[in-house]
Order: structure tokens, then sequence, then C-alpha cells
């Protein structure tokens, strides 16, 4: 499977308590990992078997080389579409609350970073031979390139809505599976009118909503558990659900299965620490 979009660098500190204005907290627990809603699904999309390959823009500094390392150590393989970029990959700052696992993260994510039009959609690298593909929208024009070089080949596309971006204007047309937040919103039309065929509303412990443009719906409990990290929570979901298309039938099934491995995740203290607890799951 092909995952495209975001890829940082993130320094995650767990903490008593989050820190005010002005105030200043030792930390519990420090950790560095690539992350990213792509990223992060595309870790998880290896720890559950899948061949997971993450089209990014990474670059050269020797920041990115904690992100490669993160990604080749969960057995990612990556394509940078910019291997010499001198500039700093994206950095997350993170603080983890130990007593329930709520975070606070400020990254400036990808918009210092373009896409340098290297690829054209009909020469996109990863998408042949892939089964299904995720997108964040974070790097605009390669989420275009993407989607239209899957849509040429019948390869079903997922998108990771987790805001508006004026991107999806020109790409929810090619998106079959839309995943959103609770806290997204779209202008009219709606996702349906604007192509999606599949739309799905995750909403943290609240039931996951879905709808088809054939007028079913309904909604999937998600399983109550305690939660001691939520960092990355949504991305692990995105990265399930992504191989559930290739596994279950069902949209119900698919998200059943993309809960139960969220669901797993937050129960783990850390960035990575969860990819043991379902490594092998549902492998086929």
């Amino acid at each position: 499977m092909l995952l495209a979009g975001l890829c940082t660098v993130d320094v995650v500190q767990r903490v008593t308590e989050l820190p005010a204005p002005g105030e200043k907290v030792q930390s519990l627990q420090v950790d560095v990992a690539a992350g990213g809603p792509a990223t992060n699904a595309a870790v998880t999309a290896a720890a559950l078997g899948a061949e997971a390959t993450l089209l990014t823009v990474l670059g050269a500094h020797p920041l990115a080389a904690l992100a490669r390392a993160d990604l080749e150590t969960h057995g990612v393989q990556l394509i940078d579409l910019a291997p010499g970029l001198s500039d700093p990959p994206p950095v997350s700052a993170v603080a983890v609350r130990d007593r329930d696992g709520e975070r606070t993260v400020v990254s400036r994510n990808a918009q210092d970073r373009t896409f340098l039009g290297k690829a054209p959609f009909f020469g996109v690298p990863g998408v042949g031979g892939a089964d299904v593909v995720l997108l964040d929208g974070h790097h605009p024009e390669l989420a275009v390139a993407v989607a239209k070089a899957a849509k040429a080949q019948g390869v079903p596309v997922v998108l990771d809505a987790g805001s508006w971006k004026p991107v999806l204007d020109e790409l929810l047309p090619l998106v079959d599976v839309a995943a959103c937040s609770a806290h997204f919103t779209a202008p009219e039309p709606g996702l349906h009118e604007r192509g999606a065929g599949t739309v799905i509303t995750t909403a943290g412990p609240r039931p996951v909503r879905w709808s088809t443009a054939d007028g079913g719906s309904g909604e999937v409990p998600v399983p109550a558990v305690e939660a001691r990290d939520t960092l990355g929570a949504g991305d692990v979901w995105h990265g399930a659900l992504a191989v559930a298309v290739t596994r279950e039938p069902t949209v119900t099934g698919r998200i059943r299965f993309a809960n139960e491995v969220a669901a797993e995740r937050v129960r783990h203290v850390g960035p990575r620490s969860w990819t043991t607890a379902i490594a092998g799951r549902n492998r086929t």
C-alpha cells in the first residue's frame, strides 16, 4: 500500500501536568520519532503486516535522519521526493499528560514545503502495484498527483480528512473513502455530492458514524479502554482503516477493525510501543 503525505520529526515529552503559560516542568520521559498523519498510518500498516511505502518530502537535513531511522526500524519503505533538500523537516513539539494521555502539539507541518512537481501524475512512484492509497492532503500537489494516478489505475483512495483544506475541492472527486474527524466541516455541497463514495466520521471514544452515496448509513461502537497515550491515535486509526479496505468486505467490518487497532494504541505509552501489540493482527 502507498501512503502519501506529511513526515515530521516528533519530540514527545511525557509530563505529570501540561504546563501553563510561562511555566517550566520536568518531563517523565522523552521520545523522538517520525510523525505526521500519513507517516503514523504507514507505521501502523507495516505493523499490521502490510507492505507500506511512504511517499513524502523529507530531505537531507540531519534532523531528517531521525525520521528515516524510525521508519526503517518499523519496516516502512520511504520514497523521498526531495532527497537533497537542505532545509530542516517539520518538527512537532508534543507534551503528553501522564494520567490520561491527553496531549498538546505544536507543529509547522508542511507550510514551508511545496511538492516540487518532479513527478507528474502518470509517473508518481509507488502507485503501480499498490492495493490501496492513503492521502493526508498535507502536500497538496502530491496528494492530487497520487490520487489521479490511483484513479487511473483503479486503486482505491482513502483520505484522512482531519480538517478542511482548499485542495479537497480537487481531491474529493478522486476519493473512494473520506475518513473525517468530528471537527471536520466542509463548505457545501456535501462530501458525497463531491464524489466520495463512503464518508466516515470518528469522534474519539464515541461511536464512529458512516454513510455511503447509495443511502446506507450506521455507526460502530469504539472499544472501552483506559487511555494512556492518545498521540497519533487518529493516524493509527486511518492506517488500520486503509489496511482493512484490502481485507474486510464491508464498511462496518473495516471500521470495527480500525477501532480495535486504535483502541490498542491508546493503551500504550510512547509513540511506538504499541506496534508490537498489534503486530500480526489479522495478517493475510
